[in-house]
């Protein structure tokens, strides 16, 4: 419950002009976890009203990143610009309770006052010239806009759950425009309308709306005063995420929007929920964190003042803990959709074990479990080549000798079969594996010799032998001619 006895409600309320970027989503996970922790409900407010930005694309995306990451919403998602009418009416009711009143003041005079500011190097603010003029100074038929009336004595204090005591000398906030002269609703004016309307007891977002909340604070305190029922919510300012040199967040440290996290770098959702619950939010030296027990230990308290620096291999260290977590069939199901030929599932599900133990990400995994797929080794890495050649070449025929009398094709029969070959010609088993993976996967890299064959079966794994065993001896004769 909050603090004056209602139920906890949060909003994680998004422009639609672009996609989910990695700080929206940690401010949507934080909003989500906190409502869940304290039994309350989470919302999604989509602030569309800037419709030459907005697009419905944008919105898929932030829609489909936060399905992604598990974020789910008590209530259909609401859009801002379908309530430009309420908007408006609580600008009305604030110009007819005194709290805001009608300034003609034309684009030109604004420039005009904004340059002056300029030449004398004072802070650029309206300078309240219709705050105070009587009604029968209003030119007839000109356009007006419907400015705030803020208190210009004093001081605006908020106590926020993260900064702390924030204060701001009123004069200081300009009496800024709620209706523009077409009459449509400002942005600072819809938020805190649709706040108090969707019953929002908490506001938890980034540290650069802060000054936002110091003239969004004056609209509640107005209304409270007109028809009660409007208490200011509780503001939970959270330091901004940057870049793992300290500096501000750009696409080169990894801003970029969560399908990228998803589809280009194969982390899953669990893993990058995890991560940026850790950017600026701390139980102890906990370092992995289940959904379960992050909503059990989610408060305001635990987020630090400092901003949190984005690693890119952090969050991949931490998808490598989950990927050995995950289950095989979901990992095989992910893992097929970035392979370019269709795989064997059930083989592909088989080989997780194996593949999962060392992979940091679904990319790695679907590189690995390449040499599953039928026709393969197609292309030999140059460095794989360079193992099939003099030496090499012998040691993989004595162990095509040895797996050929194989009695059995297990993981301990194989090891054992091997090592009984490398003892036999006094060389090491490693010597023995290099060529032998090489033939068998096309690369110096794969999952242990043991569970490759494993893996590939008997007749698969001898024809590969076979094949390129074949194809270095036409080499060598075609360069002998």
């Amino acid at each position: 419950m909050a603090a004056d006895g209602r139920q906890v409600v949060t909003r994680f309320a998004p422009s639609p002009t672009g996609f989910l970027h990695i700080g929206g989503a940690r401010t949507a996970l934080f909003n989500w976890l906190f409502a869940r922790h304290h039994g309350g409900k989470a919302l999604l407010r989509i602030e569309d009203t800037d419709t030459k930005r907005s697009t419905q694309q944008a919105i898929d995306a932030i829609i489909s990143g936060l399905d992604w990451l598990g974020l789910d919403y008590d209530d259909a998602p609401v859009f801002q610009s379908s309530r430009a009418e309420r908007h408006r009416d609580v600008a009305l009711q604030l110009l007819a309770g005194g709290y805001a009143y009608r300034c003609y003041a034309t684009p030109e005079e604004l420039e005009t006052m904004r340059a002056e500011q300029r030449a004398a190097k004072q802070p650029i603010r309206y300078d309240r010239r219709w705050r105070d003029r009587a009604p029968a100074d209003a030119p007839a038929d000109q356009p007006f806009t419907v400015r705030l009336r803020v208190p210009q004595d004093g001081d605006t204090v908020i106590e926020d759950a993260v900064q702390g005591q924030v204060r701001v000398a009123n004069k200081e906030i300009d009496d800024y425009v709620l209706l523009r002269a077409d009459g449509t609703p400002t942005y600072m004016l819809a938020v805190v309308v649709d706040d108090h309307d969707m019953g929002v007891t908490h506001v938890i977002r980034g540290d650069d709306h802060l000054n936002n909340a110091f003239r969004q604070l004056p609209i509640f305190r107005a209304m409270n005063m007109i028809e009660g029922g409007w208490p200011d919510p509780v503001f939970a300012h959270i330091p901004l995420i940057h870049g793992s040199d300290g500096s501000k967040l750009s696409k080169r440290h990894g801003a970029l929007g969560v399908e990228a996290y998803r589809d280009e770098f194969g982390i899953l959702p669990e893993a990058l929920m995890n991560y940026l619950l850790r950017l600026g939010w701390g139980h102890g030296d906990r370092e992995e964190i289940t959904r379960e027990e992050a909503i059990a230990l989610f408060d305001l308290d635990g987020i630090g003042r400092s901003p949190s620096r984005f690693d890119l291999k952090k969050l991949e260290h931490i998808n490598g803990h989950y990927l050995r977590q995950a289950d095989d069939h979901r990992l095989a199901a992910l893992v097929a959709e970035r392979m370019e030929r269709a795989p064997n599932m059930e083989l592909l599900a088989r080989a997780m074990p194996a593949l999962k133990t060392r992979a940091k990400n679904l990319n790695e995994l679907a590189e690995g479990a390449r040499f599953l797929l039928p026709g393969e080794p197609a292309v030999m890495a140059e460095k794989a080549q360079a193992l099939l050649e003099g030496d090499g070449l012998a040691r993989l025929q004595i162990a095509a000798t040895a797996l050929r009398a194989a009695q059995s094709w297990t993981l301990d029969a194989l090891e054992t079969t091997l090592k009984h070959a490398a003892d036999a010609h006094e060389i090491g088993i490693g010597k023995l594996a290099q060529p032998l993976r090489a033939a068998l996967t096309g690369s110096t890299t794969s999952p242990g010799i043991y569970d490759v064959l494993a893996l590939l079966g008997r007749e698969e794994s001898l024809a590969r032998i076979d094949a390129q065993l074949a194809s270095v001896r036409t080499m060598e004769h075609d360069q002998g001619e």
